[in-house]
C-alpha cells in the first residue's frame, strides 16, 4: 500500500501539477490540515483515497479551478462554499467591499448585491456592517442555493431574491447602496477560454460584444432603486473605467470616481444618485 509520503514524492503521479495544489487536494481528500498531512507521510494511503486524489489531480491538470475541486474558497476572511454554478470570488473584488464600507452611512442602511453568485459581496458587507439590511439578488436559482448555504453556515441574516438585475425592484424597495460585480468580459475575449475561467459559469463572465451590456443595464435601472444620495458601486475590467464613468454621468449620477485594485488596475467605479 502506498504511503502518503510516497504519493507526494512520486512526481509522475502528479503530472507536473504545482505542489501546493497537490497538497490542497490531499487535505481535501483526507480531511486534514496541511501540517498533519505532511507530518503523517508514513501513514498508508487507502486505495479509495488514492484513486480520489488522483482523479482530482487529473481534473486540476485539465484546468478546473482548485476551489471547485475542494468545494470552498476564502473571501473577506470568510470561508465560502463554491461550485460550478457560481464564479470563484476574486481577491480584487474585496476592493469593492472596502469602497462600500468606506462610504457607509452610520446606523441602519439598506444594501443590495446584484448578481450575488456565492454571496461573497453581500456576506462580506453583512459581516462588517451588522446593522445593515442586506439583500442578495441573482438570476440563477442554482447560484442562490449556494449563497443561501453560505449565509446559513456563517449565521448571517441576508435576504435573497431571484431576478434579472434590478427588475424585481422597479417601483418598489429603495436602497442606500447597490453593489455589483457583473459580467464584464467581452464575448470574443480569449480570457473566457483560459484555464479555470472556462469552467466557470459564462453567465457570470460574458458581458456582451463590448463587455458593457450588464454594466449599462444596471446603471440605467439603478437610479429608480436608490434613495437620493445613494451610492452605486460597480466592478469592471481594467480598461473600462472611462466607459463606466460615462454611463453613470449620462444617467445623472454625481461624485463619479474610479478606484484601482491592489495591482494598480482600475477596478471599481462609483457614483451617487442625484437628488
Amino acid at each position: 500500500m502506498t504511503t502518503i509520503g510516497e504519493f507526494l514524492a512520486n512526481s509522475a503521479l502528479q503530472g507536473g501539477l504545482a505542489r501546493p495544489d497537490v497538497w490542497a487536494l490531499g487535505c481535501h481528500v483526507l480531511d486534514r490540515p496541511l501540517a498533519r498531512l505532511l507530518a503523517t507521510d508514513q501513514e498508508p494511503l487507502a486505495p479509495a483515497d488514492e484513486r480520489h486524489w488522483l482523479a482530482l489531480i487529473a481534473r486540476r491538470r485539465e484546468g478546473w479551478p482548485l476551489s471547485y475541486l475542494v468545494g470552498h474558497t476564502e473571501f473577506w476572511s470568510l470561508p465560502l462554499a463554491v461550485a460550478p454554478a457560481v464564479l470563484v470570488p476574486r481577491p480584487e473584488t474585496e476592493v469593492l467591499v472596502e469602497e462600500a464600507l468606506a462610504g457607509a452611512p452610520s446606523g441602519l442602511a439598506r444594501c443590495l448585491d446584484l448578481g450575488t453568485g456565492s454571496g461573497a459581496i453581500a456576506l462580506a458587507l453583512k459581516s462588517a456592517w451588522p446593522q445593515a439590511w442586506v439583500v442578495a439578488c441573482d438570476a440563477s436559482l442554482s447560484a442562490l442555493a449556494v449563497a443561501r448555504q453560505n449565509a446559513r453556515r456563517l449565521d448571517l441574516d441576508i435576504a435573497f431574491l431571484a431576478g434579472d438585475w434590478l427588475a424585481p425592484f422597479q417601483g418598489g424597495a429603495r436602497f442606500d447602496l447597490i453593489a455589483s460585480n457583473p459580467p464584464y468580459i467581452a464575448s470574443d475575449d480569449p480570457a473566457l477560454a483560459a484555464d479555470g475561467v472556462r469552467f466557470e459559469p459564462r453567465l457570470a463572465l460574458d458581458g456582451g460584444p463590448d463587455g458593457l451590456r450588464a454594466l449599462a443595464a444596471i446603471v440605467a435601472q439603478a437610479g429608480s432603486a436608490l434613495n437620493p444620495g445613494g451610492r452605486l458601486l460597480l466592478e469592471h475590467g481594467f480598461d473600462q473605467g472611462p466607459a463606466v464613468q460615462a454611463l453613470l454621468r449620462a444617467q445623472g449620477f454625481r461624485d463619479v470616481a474610479t478606484r484601482a485594485d491592489y495591482a494598480g488596475h482600475a477596478r471599481v467605479t462609483t457614483g451617487r444618485s442625484h437628488g
